[in-house]
């Protein structure tokens, strides 16, 4: 949204007043002005500087689950929407989202509603962001959604940082791994090497194999270094693809440790996500449908436009979730209970808060199993190189022993 300068005068005090504001046009910058008894005087476009680099800083979860709960209190509190969302902008730290927030406040005064101009800005506001926003906006409720986004947002962002903990602490012990031995390799093998050509001596197999390994980092560190960043970049670009998500989705939910979290964080992410649409007064067809968007599984996204389609079509919800095998056992259970008594929503947050739990405790299991095995495994690792540059040393010795 383009940013104007404007000068005016103020007509309940005569002042002058000049600033600048988003706004979509500067015919609508200038009702809003007049709204507000200003009386606009000259118009203009900001144009643009020279040459403008930025880092693009993003909008975290967090940040957006904050705004939400600050939000929902001062719309509860009786503030104005345009003076709430003003006096969030002003304070916030993260400049990308306070253009953002500024931007919304612009099209709120211009005469938008907030979903439509939340809708606009879709990399900071999604489609189940916006949509319950619509939901409030339509059932004056707009405090009160708020305050369930804020609360879905908290629980989701809970989630990833249990999927990331399960995920980092190996990620980083490998990693840490493969730069070790890749620098004993490259550097601390090849002295010994040396002092091994003048022994007339025969090198053990593990010292052999551990030098010819040396020779290779040595030889082609360079193109080892940029095939995996090929291989990065080609798994990045495919995940991009239908066809990328459906397989490496669907290989990472058969990862034996892996699978089973993601799984579980799958199934919790849907219901929770189900159950604040519904609850937020979203009909059935339209939440799964965001639903499926905002899954995060393109295994999971096909099974809730399945479940879509059977529903439109005027079957139950719980049937097809038994079919899929996708779900647990527990969890159609109790759907199908939610749909017998007619508290699927209630039933739906049962369930994402039990699989949030049992989340929790699995990747808590699971970091203090990984620990002393990742710690196991790079002593086996560095120990076995350390033990195959000495070996030879010991037979060296041997051999000098029984010359003597």
């Amino acid at each position: 949204m383009p940013v104007y300068v404007f000068r005016g005068r103020n007509l309940r005090t005569n002042e002058s007043i000049t600033g600048e504001r988003f706004s979509n046009s500067a015919q609508a910058l200038a009702v809003v002005l007049r709204r507000e008894q200003v009386s606009p005087i000259q118009i203009q476009e900001k144009k643009a500087s020279g040459f403008k680099f930025s880092f693009g800083k993003r909008v975290s979860q967090s940040e957006i689950a904050v705004f939400t709960r600050q939000f929902s209190i001062m719309l509860d509190a009786g503030l104005p929407l345009i003076q709430g969302l003003e006096a969030i902008a002003q304070q916030h730290p993260n400049q990308a989202f306070r253009e953002v927030l500024e931007q919304i406040r612009g099209e709120v005064e211009a005469g938008s509603t907030l979903s439509a101009a939340m809708a606009r800005h879709p990399k900071v506001f999604d489609t189940l962001f916006t949509n319950m926003v619509a939901a409030g906006e339509t059932g004056g409720i707009l405090d009160t959604i708020l305050q369930r986004l804020g609360t879905y947002i908290e629980k989701i962002v809970k989630l990833k940082r249990a999927l990331r903990s399960a995920m980092i602490y190996p990620a980083t012990i490998l990693t840490i791994a493969v730069g070790v031995v890749a620098i004993i390799l490259w550097k601390v093998v090849p002295v010994f090497a040396t002092l091994f050509e003048g022994f007339n001596v025969e090198l053990p197999l593990l010292t052999r194999v551990v030098i010819t390994l040396s020779m290779i980092v040595e030889r082609f560190a360079l193109f080892i270094l940029v095939f995996i960043v090929l291989i990065a970049l080609g798994l990045r670009s495919y995940y991009k693809t239908d066809k990328g998500r459906h397989v490496i989705d669907g290989a990472l939910l058969k990862t034996p440790v892996l699978g089973p979290i993601l799984r579980k964080i799958s199934v919790a992410r849907f219901t929770r996500t189900l159950a604040t649409l519904l609850t937020s007064g979203v009909p059935i067809l339209e939440g799964l449908n965001i639903t499926a968007k905002t899954s995060g599984n393109a295994i999971l996204e096909d099974v809730i436009y399945g479940l879509r389609q059977r529903i439109e079509a005027g079957g139950n919800m719980a049937d097809p979730m038994r079919q899929s095998g996708f779900f647990p056992a527990m969890v159609t259970q109790m759907v199908s209970v939610g749909e017998s008594t007619g508290e699927m929503d209630t039933m739906l947050v049962k369930v994402a808060d039990y699989y949030e739990d049992e989340v929790d405790v699995v990747v808590a299991n699971l970091l203090t199993i990984l620990e002393p095995i990742m710690m196991v495994f790079l002593g086996v690792i560095v120990g076995g190189i350390v033990i195959a540059m000495y070996l030879p040393l010991f037979k060296l010795i041997q051999v000098l022993s029984g010359g003597g």
